[in-house]
This record gives structure tokens, sequence and C-alpha cells, in this order.
């Protein structure tokens, strides 16, 4: 496993990590067991970083992951969860809010701190307000020793430089973006630099685009138009024609990019966070993937809206 540095934290994460969302029974119903099992099986075959949010399964994957931690020291794993989304359609990035979200957090997962405090989907809030008054608080928090370190989460690229450029420099370590380093779509690469610049680490979710890129159809909830749809069934297909799952070349692809600290894959099945962790160690198939990205063409960069427009 590689490790690198997110930032300028200190802290080297493993170059793909676990996504916990799936510990929260968001794609399916999962047991305790599963979950306990799937949690050791990442952290004792190099996986150190664990990224969670109570708006999960609403609290449930950070409970079933603090079950998951009771009994593994402290000092194996880098620990990150969410303030400031806690349902569908619920978005609160008050301070008296995400004060209280953290102890909450720190209560279900059996820990007594959070090495990386995020506001998640920050495209939903008033950005004045994450600006003003959530971004300062959790600095404060800092203070406390109940968090290490701050990062923003997204959709929309353009709003994590709506935040960045009206904030104190140093105030935000890390992004969270996700289905913008994918085979579909790689817009996230045009912001390198600028994160670079001012030393804010990357952390990469969804390279498979949540679920476009596997060999089942994709959620009925999946808020991507029918054109992207139809057009990484065809790129899953060639794969399978192929004798390839398309899984393994949309993680060797994300993780082959070393501008990006970690890529986050969520699974609650011990055998899947093997198989993943097999996939980065492999020669990613070039021939192929020249194919799969000439299939995926005409829907390069396309993606969706998310949050309120103005945060676009």
């Amino acid at each position: 496993m590689e490790y690198r540095e997110l930032g300028k934290t200190g802290l080297k994460l493993s170059s793909i990590s676990f996504g916990a969302s799936s510990l929260g029974s968001v794609f399916r119903e999962v047991s305790v067991d599963a979950c306990i099992r799937t949690v050791h099986a990442s952290l004792d075959n190099g996986i150190n970083f664990i990224d969670v949010s109570p708006y999960y399964g609403l609290t449930l994957a950070e409970t079933n992951l603090g079950l998951a931690l009771k009994e593994i020291d402290r000092e194996r794993y880098i620990l990150a969860t969410k303030v400031g989304r806690y349902g569908q359609a619920e978005f609160d990035f008050s301070a008296a809010r995400v004060t209280r979200s953290i102890d909450e957090s720190l209560a279900r997962m059996n820990v007594e701190h959070i090495d990386l405090i995020q506001c998640h989907d920050i495209e939903f809030g008033d950005l004045e307000q994450v600006i003003n008054e959530t971004i300062p608080t959790l600095q404060k928090i800092k203070e406390t020793g109940k968090v290490r370190f701050v990062g923003i989460t997204g959709l929309p690229l353009a709003v994590f430089r709506k935040v960045i450029d009206r904030v104190p420099a140093g105030s935000i370590d890390s992004i969270l973006s996700y289905c913008h380093y994918s085979l579909n779509d790689s817009s996230l690469e045009s912001y390198f630099d600028y994160f670079e610049e001012r030393g804010i680490g990357i952390i990469n979710a969804s390279p498979t685009g949540m679920g476009l890129l596997v060999d089942r159809a994709a959620p009925e909830w999946h808020p991507a138009p029918e054109e992207i749809i139809d057009t990484c069934k065809k790129a899953v297909a060639h794969c399978k024609s192929k004798g390839q799952d398309i899984v393994e070349l949309a993680m060797q692809y994300a993780v082959a990019e070393t501008r990006i600290t970690t890529t986050l894959t969520s699974t609650a099945n011990p055998e899947n966070i093997i198989k993943n962790i097999n996939y980065i160690e492999k020669p990613m198939d070039t021939e192929l993937l020249a194919e799969v990205l000439e299939i995926l063409e005409p829907i390069h960069n396309l993606s969706w809206p998310s949050g309120l427009a103005e945060n676009s």
C-alpha cells in the first residue's frame, strides 16, 4: 500500500481508503457483524483512513463504525467525519449545531478526537454562513483537541474556490470531491494546481460515479441524465466482453493520479474491500483503458446539478 501526505497536515493516508457510508445501509441492508469484519479487513490490509458522516444512514454508519473501532488501537487509523448535513434535505451549518454534532459523533464512534472534520455538501448551505460562522467555529474547536484538521466537501467544483478564496489562508486543510475523478469525468484535475498552491489535500470519492461504472444498473435515485447512464453502461459492457471488471480499471485509474492523496471506496463486504486493495496492486491494462475512454468520450466531464444554483 502506498501512503501519501494530505496537503500540509502531515497525515499520511493510504492511497485507497474506506468510505463508511455502506455501514449505514445506504446501498443495501447490512449486519453489524459484516460492518465490523469489513472495517477490520480494511485496517488489517493496509488502509489507514476512514471517512464517514452522521448523514449516512441517519447516524447508523457512525454507530456501526464505532462498534467496529471499539477494540482497535486509535493509533491505527485516521478518522474523518462531517458536519452540516443530517438528512436528505436537512442542512444546518450554524455554530451551535456543528459544535453539538462533533460531540455526538465522538460519542457514537467511541473516540476522543476526530482527525479531519469536514463541512458536508456545502453547495446546499449559505456560503456566507459557512465562511463567516462554520469555518471559524471549527477552527476554535481545533483548540480543544476534539478535531485536528478542517475540510470541506461538495459536488460542484466551483464551490470550493468560492469558500477557499474568502477564508484566511490555512483555514481549510482538505477538500473531498466526488464523481469528478473517474473514467467518465476527470474535471477535478483542472483544480490540482489551485489546491497544491494552497497546501490543500485532495480526497477523491466515487471512482465509479456512485454506481455508474459497475456491473449492475445504476441506482434509481442516481441524478445523472440518461445520456451519461447509457454511455457508462456501454463502457461496463465492453469491459465485461473482455472478461474484465470495470471497477478494477476505475480504481487503478484513480489511484494512478498521485496528486490525489486518497480515493475512497465503500463496501460492507470484507471480501470486496480486499478485492479493491488487490486491484490497485496490479498493473493497469492501458489498452483497455484507451478503449473505455474512447467509449466515454461523448460524455467526458459531463455532470449534473447539485445544491443551490448560486453555489455552483
